[in-house]
């Protein structure tokens, strides 16, 4: 298991990227190592286990969707530079995570780059892969690969090209994967073909990219693009394809929200009729302009949302689901030890107290009779006081496992957070049954989580100040 200085470093290395590349998330970082901290002496992380992992330090724009929908030859034209293999069938199984290089050059990278490296969204994705399929965390090449581009456009962000979704649907790692990548992106561009509006063949998708979006707060970073639209100038109302589309996500439940409509031009049949193909050339323009406005302005968008993670992480630790859910496990442990100890203990002490009064305890008093055989009273008391104690101990480890084995694993966790871990660090034999605090729970940690916690605004007010200028 990594070690707490192995976690230093590596958050030392994300100080030194974050110096150079965004010096205002430094604050957030400090607050983060001090959630760490907490957490650690609670039991709710490892020593080599940290809230950054959770937090994406560089802007992410994902691109998903099926194969052939053109993702590829999107990131191509947006690079200007030919790095993705692009094709009508599934040319590539893996998740390509691109980000700028000095190098002229591009380069590939296996995926074991991205899952050491704390600063990637993928930092120990090869745990989560285990936890859904189990010895596939150990092939994590197979699913991701790191490439470089000297583009200035992807200079500061990162870019997320997916395998096509219904290439390979049914493997639950690259479900966990794509699940990893939406919770984690600033953008997310979902693609469509619009050569094949079929929504029975996308169902697969549509339920994974557009139902599963509808509830989630950050729903607003989901653009739809349909692409290859210059196939349907042929068609005599390439409207309908626009329709056909709208109607399969609203029976998803998407009842909000427009396709963008776009198409490559270098890759375009021609269209005959100039008056279509210069309506068809002003409606790419505009759509696709709005796309690179979204994808720039992830730049500004990944500072706030650092900030929204960092107060998140330290409501969750505090709230329900971190202190909350402890104390009402220990609450039942409590309890259920309780029980045990009664069904165990009292037949005990009952079957003691027959036995006295049938040696004359009733005649002669509890003492005489206890000092009146051949063994000294006060070691028949400590026997009983011994074996009360192994039957407390008992009954401690088998609620205590009892519990344990309902609690899901860190990866279901909000933030990764080993509510488990924390558990049983809470009901070692040492710690009373009555404590009223979790372990590492102190004044000081509450004290100290709440002044992250109302530090949002302070770390706001001086990025409003960066990027806006509210007083005029």
């Amino acid at each position: 298991m990594p070690s707490s200085s192995s976690a230093s470093s590596r958050t030392d290395s994300l100080e030194a990227h974050l110096k150079r590349e965004n010096p205002l998330l430094l604050e957030p970082l400090a607050e983060f190592r001090r959630l760490d901290a907490i957490a650690r002496r609670m039991g709710l992380l490892s020593g080599g286990d940290s809230f950054t992992r959770r937090v994406p330090w560089w802007p992410v724009v994902s691109l998903l969707g099926t194969f052939s929908a053109g993702k590829s030859s999107f990131i191509n034209s947006y690079l200007d530079t030919d790095l993705q293999r692009t094709g009508n069938q599934a040319v590539d199984d893996r998740f390509s995570v691109i980000c700028y290089g000095d190098d002229p050059e591009p380069r590939t990278l296996p995926g074991s780059a991205l899952d050491a490296d704390l600063r990637f969204p993928f930092y120990r994705i090869s745990g989560d892969i285990d936890d859904v399929a189990a010895g596939e965390g150990q092939r994590i090449n197979n699913y991701l690969q790191l490439r470089t581009c000297h583009s200035e456009n992807v200079r500061g962000k990162i870019l997320l090209d997916s395998p096509g979704f219904d290439a390979d649907s049914q493997r639950s790692a690259t479900l966990r994967i794509t699940d990893r990548i939406i919770d984690l992106s600033d953008l997310v561009l979902v693609f469509f073909d619009a050569r094949h509006p079929e929504p029975g063949a996308m169902r697969d998708t549509l339920e994974h990219l557009v139902a599963k979006t509808i509830q989630r707060d950050d729903a607003s970073k989901f653009v739809f693009v349909l692409n290859q639209m210059d196939a349907t100038a042929r068609e005599d109302n390439p409207e309908d394809i626009v329709a056909a589309w709208q109607r399969a996500l609203a029976s998803s439940g998407l009842t909000a929200g427009r396709f963008l409509r776009i198409y490559d031009e270098k890759s375009a049949a021609p269209i005959e009729d100039e008056a279509l193909a210069k309506r068809f050339k002003a409606k790419k323009d505009e759509d696709l302009a709005e796309i690179h406005r979204r994808m720039k302005g992830v730049e500004v968008d990944r500072a706030y949302r650092v900030v929204e993670l960092m107060t998140s992480a330290a409501d969750t630790l505090a709230g329900d689901e971190g202190v909350g859910r402890l104390r009402a496990l220990l609450g039942r442990w409590r309890g259920r030890t309780l029980i045990y100890d009664g069904l165990v203990l009292i037949p005990v002490l009952l079957a003691c107290a027959a036995a006295f009064f049938w040696a004359g305890a009733a005649t002669r008093g509890v003492l005489a009779t206890l000092f009146s055989g051949t063994l000294p009273g006060w070691l028949l008391l400590a026997a009983i006081l011994i074996a009360a104690g192994v039957v407390h101990c008992a009954s401690r480890r088998l609620a205590a496992g009892q519990l344990g084995r309902t609690i899901g694993p860190a990866s279901q966790q909000p933030f990764d957070m080993d509510i488990r871990r924390a558990f049983r660090a809470n009901t070692r034999w040492w710690r009373s049954i009555f404590s009223t605090h979790p372990k590492g729970w102190s004044m000081f940690a509450r004290r100290r989580v709440a002044k992250i916690r109302n530090k949002q605004e302070t770390i706001v007010r001086r990025l409003n100040d960066r990027f806006t200028q509210p007083s005029g």
